[in-house]
């Protein structure tokens, strides 16, 4: 824990109160270790059980994890929001930041013509009781995913992949349940999962997306959902291929009590063939986002399962935010009808390609193991994340740590390729070199 902080209180409510205080102003950093609890519960004169029952509130929240002989500590993204000095680091001079995991903003669409044109044709205002789905949205949608083998179903919209996902755990599960999700995954998902209060279990990961035996040993362990990243695995690159969704799709027949959630946000990015798992169980949903391939701040994304899913998701919106703005709506439409729009995003397709795969074949000429079979990441596997991250630091490299991904994976760095030039291939890649070790089998979990 930080030595400029003092953890205050003298009931569960004033200590968890306390800390919450110390993650917001970063004077508990991410990472943090808090005291054990009969050393603070000695130091502020309370009992253990008072000081045990913060750390479980906390924890409970979202904002805490326990990690065996390693203590409890902040989370790496804690869900409160800090002050704006310590929500992100200032950049670093002469430091190239791949980190972000963010498209390359030259490689999106302008929005500023369909925006203009939206403008020159506004409608009547759209009244409380006629918002929702978009008719045109809707069957634009539908068609794109047929044109991938999504089966048909229900259709809504919501504020974006995570946001869509947030409400299917919601209306599905209850605080303390478990979730089936990829271990190394999306690091955004991991941090939902613990502020809903759910319990993640860890499914390993390789090329061809989540391993069976391991989806299978989740099940076993009392999983009420499966969350599968379709294409461009965060932060792996994995895509489920055709064989392993088969397999899937087996296991998880007559699974009645099991939601099955997929995620497609890379979409029309993906180069890689889409093999869906939608319908392998009776409750499902199968999510597809506008921002990787159009931009991150189109805050939406289509999600289509069966009726009941469907419905527990409309619904909820419906006494909550309501609806995804129509004006938004048929922003993203005119973005898919536009052919210019279409050529633009198959060269980025094929920009990160060419980056990503690039960026690999110098790795397996220093003896480095990469992974990145699709997206706009790279996932090398280290011996150590801290000095590899230091060590690429001082070389003029940022990259994120694999421990924002893992729970119980070994370690690892998550390169993004979207700001790479041809140029920056061979000196990164150098510099991994330096950093890292050569990897083991290709494979992401032990």
């Amino acid at each position: 824990m930080s030595a400029r902080y003092q953890v205050t209180g003298a009931t569960a409510v004033e200590i968890s109160a306390s800390i919450e205080s110390g993650i917001r102003t970063a004077a508990l950093p991410p990472g943090a270790a808090l005291p054990p609890v009969r050393a603070l519960a000695a130091e502020l004169a309370v009992s253990p059980a008072t000081v045990a029952r913060a750390y479980r509130e906390l924890r409970q929240r979202g904002l805490v994890a326990t990690a065996g002989r390693h203590g409890t500590r902040v989370r790496p993204r804690p869900p409160v929001a800090a002050h704006r000095s310590a929500l992100r680091p200032p950049p670093v001079t002469g430091v190239r930041d791949l980190s972000a995991g963010e498209p390359d903003p030259g490689l999106l669409p302008p929005l500023g013509p369909h925006l203009a044109a939206l403008a020159a044709d506004v409608g009547p205002p759209v009244s409380y009781s006629a918002a929702g789905v978009l008719p045109e949205l809707a069957e634009a949608a539908r068609a794109r995913l047929a044109a991938d083998g999504v089966p048909a179903g229900d259709l809504t919209v919501t504020g974006g992949a995570l946001d869509g996902i947030e409400r299917l755990l919601g209306a599905h599960l209850r605080p303390g349940d478990a979730v089936a999700v990829e271990d190394p995954g999306w690091a955004n998902l991991l941090d939902l999962v613990a502020a809903l209060g759910l319990r993640p279990v860890g499914v390993p990961v390789d090329e061809e997306g989540p391993v069976v035996a391991g989806v299978a040993a989740a099940l076993a362990a009392g999983a009420r959902a499966l969350i599968v990243t379709s294409r461009a695995q965060n932060p792996t690159g994995a895509a489920v291929s055709a064989a392993r969704a088969g397999a899937l799709r087996d296991l998880l027949a007559g699974r009645p009590d099991l939601l099955l959630i997929e995620d497609d946000h890379a979409a029309e990015l993906a180069r890689v063939p889409l093999h869906p798992l939608a319908g392998a169980t009776p409750s499902w949903a199968f999510l597809r986002s506008a921002s990787k391939p159009y931009g991150p701040d189109l805050r939406l994304a289509v999600l289509v399962g069966d009726e009941t899913t469907v419905a527990r998701v409309a619904g909820r919106a419906r006494v909550g935010a309501g609806w995804v703005s129509t004006v938004l709506q048929r922003l993203v439409l005119a973005l898919w009808r536009d052919p210019t729009v279409a050529e633009l995003v198959e060269r980025a397709a094929d920009s990160y390609d060419r980056r990503r795969e690039a960026l690999l074949a110098a790795l397996a000429e220093r003896g480095l193991s990469g992974h990145g079979r699709s997206g706009i990441n790279v996932w090398l596997p280290v011996p150590d994340e801290t000095s590899a991250v230091t060590a690429l630091r001082d070389a003029g490299w940022s990259v994120a740590p694999g421990a924002l991904y893992r729970i119980a994976g070994p370690p690892g760095l998550r390169v993004t390729v979207s700001p790479l030039t041809d140029a920056d291939i061979a000196p990164l890649a150098d510099a991994l070199a330096h950093a890292a070790h050569p990897a083991g089998p290709a494979r992401f979990t032990a």
